[in-house]
């Protein structure tokens, strides 16, 4: 058996950095949640808001937790298995986990003391605005690995010295690099979708299982308006990334859409198997232009196939080109989610339908599936480089023994089984028994709660 220490290293990195990329997409989204749901409860003084609070806040700590744990571990394999890459790039990308680190995990943490045991010990306001503060702290720690990661897709800001070091010139071109913006907005708005629709499918769980309804009915409803709202949001967002992609990594989105020969009119790949060793997509279906319409907004526009580029350059197509589908394919079914729920608030029936239920409880985990599918799409289709056409990934690992890296991550995948198996586990737990009954005699929905329509 061959053990290639650099694609261990790379199945080790993709194993753990999947698993942690998870809690801080939940993180941020339900931080977030977790604000207007406090702040609800001061506007209206409805118990029922503070009751969904304390439930979720304590899954927010234990994804919180193993979002710390995931990401600790990520940290030590850049010493351990990219030492080469550390070096190199040291100067560059250090300062930007540090100051991740430095202005938003200390913030998290600092403040999530509070959220958790700070009820009886501090004013309504101070809760609320600690709640606020861990909200944004979430959003600046996925703004500083954003860029720092988005760096290395579209590199500036810098000079090489010494033959081959980073050494920043300016930072502001460093942060705020080509595609930042597109990344950071469309991470964050997939978190906020993706904390949605978990929330919205437990739910819906709760309405089908006829318990705490009106906590569901709150639940539901306010993942239903993300759903609808913010959905295309999300879409438009996603063009505006791939158009920015198209621009600075051609080649990816020539992967991404099965397209091998360049071509005008090109046509839209739905469905089909990209063959590498014949450089042809087989049994394709395909919709004439499409392609070349969306992504040169012209139905003649030209469209660079993969041929284009020497197949040293090219990504591993089949990994790129069925993980973005899948990544669309969810975005689609959640906005058709929130074209169901539109017509079902109109027919009255938005908390009763049975079948919809179902559907919302399916699709409880689909933004992490989008999520890690979106994320395959864009660190595969970066390959063969680790910094996009300066530094390639096979020049970045370690010197270390293959075997030892196979160990390693047998070890990982056994550990991650029982602590991360526990977590959820927990999780699962503490949502199984629901949020705590009103205390009896108070107002539940308050006296003019929309909240209590039979719809």
């Amino acid at each position: 058996m061959e053990f290639d220490p650099n694609i261990l290293s790379r199945i080790q990195f993709a194993f753990t950095i999947s698993f942690h990329i998870i809690f801080p997409a939940f993180t941020i989204g339900l931080a977030s949640w977790l604000a207007v749901v406090e702040g609800l409860w001061l506007k209206t003084g409805q118990i029922i808001y503070k009751e969904l609070y304390k439930l979720w806040v304590k899954i927010f700590a234990v994804a919180f937790g193993m979002g710390v744990v995931s990401g600790v571990v990520l940290s030590y394999q850049f010493g351990t298995n990219w030492s080469v890459f550390s070096d190199k790039t040291g100067n560059v990308l250090g300062p930007l986990l540090a100051f991740e680190v430095l202005t938003a995990f200390f913030l998290e943490s600092s403040f999530l003391g509070i959220m958790i045991f700070g009820w009886d010990r501090v004013t309504q306001k101070m809760h609320f605005i600690s709640t606020i503060i861990v909200a944004v702290g979430t959003v600046l720690s996925a703004f500083w690995i954003l860029s720092a990661n988005s760096w290395m897709h579209t590199p500036t800001g810098y000079e090489i010295q010494e033959g081959s070091i980073f050494h920043p010139i300016s930072w502001l071109q460093i942060i705020f690099n080509p595609s930042f913006p597109y990344r950071f907005m469309h991470m964050v708005t997939a978190a906020y979708l993706t904390t949605a629709f978990c929330v919205g499918g437990c739910g819906a769980w709760y309405l089908l299982k006829k318990r705490h309804l009106p906590h569901a009915r709150v639940m539901l409803g306010m993942a239903m308006l993300m759903a609808i709202f913010v959905t295309p949001i999300q879409i438009y967002l996603g063009d505006l990334h791939g158009l920015n992609t198209l621009k600075y990594q051609p080649v990816k989105i020539a992967a991404m859409e099965g397209i091998w020969e360049t071509e005008k009119g090109a046509s839209l790949v739905l469905f089909g198997w990209p063959d590498q060793t014949a450089e042809q997509t087989k049994y394709a279906f395909k919709i004439p232009k499409l392609a070349s319409l969306i992504l040169t907004h012209s139905l003649e526009g030209e469209v660079k196939g993969l041929k284009a580029w020497p197949k040293q350059e090219r990504p591993p197509v089949p990994i790129v080109f069925w993980s973005f589908r899948v990544m669309v394919g969810i975005g689609l079914l959640m906005a058709l989610t929130g074209l169901f729920a539109i017509w079902l608030y109109f027919c009255k029936k938005l908390f009763t339908t049975i079948w919809f239920q179902r559907w919302c409880i399916a699709l409880s985990p689909s933004g992490f599936i989008a999520i890690l599918a979106g994320w395959f799409v864009t660190e595969v289709g970066r390959q063969p480089y680790i910094v996009y056409g300066q530094m390639r990934t096979a020049d970045a690992s370690s010197p270390v023994l293959g075997q030892h890296i196979f160990l390693s991550l047998i070890a990982f995948v056994i550990v991650y089984f029982f602590i991360f198996g526990a977590g959820v586990y927990y999780i699962v737990k503490i949502l199984s028994q629901g949020p705590t009954s009103a205390v009896k005699g108070e107002n539940v929905y308050g006296s003019h709660s929309l909240l209590a329509t039979p719809i």
